[in-house]
This record gives structure tokens, C-alpha cells and sequence, in this order.
């Protein structure tokens, strides 16, 4: 297998771990922010903005690099 066969994996796999710290860290916030810490729990969600704002992005950019030729 070529190289350039695992790099739709590895992004994939990437990407992948990046929702999964995403989540991690919202459920972090959401406890900081029971807590009192609305400010904090604000400047990181808006933090998390850009995962957000990227998804589908990655998404459809990983299902090109993704689909047989």
C-alpha cells in the first residue's frame, strides 16, 4: 500500500480525535461554568468555535480523499 493511501486514513483518524477532545473539553466546560465560571465556560466555547466552523469542511474534504478512484 502506498504512503498516499494512508493519508486519508490518518486524517480521518485525526479528525476523528480532535470531535473526541472537543466533547471532552465541553463537558469540562459545562462543569466549570455549574461552578460559576460562566466567563471561563464562555471564552472557551468560543474557543471551540472553529472546530465547529470546520467540520464540514473536514468532512467533505476527507469523503473526497476518502472515495476510490
Amino acid at each position: 500500500m502506498p504512503d498516499s493511501d494512508l493519508l486519508p486514513s490518518l486524517l480521518f483518524k485525526i479528525n476523528e480525535n480532535q470531535l473526541a477532545l472537543e466533547a471532552a473539553i465541553m463537558e469540562l466546560t459545562n462543569w466549570v461554568e455549574q461552578r460559576g465560571a460562566a466567563d471561563v465556560a464562555e471564552n472557551v466555547r468560543s474557543a471551540l468555535d472553529a472546530i465547529n466552523r470546520n467540520e464540514e469542511f473536514i468532512k467533505l474534504t476527507l469523503a473526497v480523499l476518502m472515495t476510490p478512484e
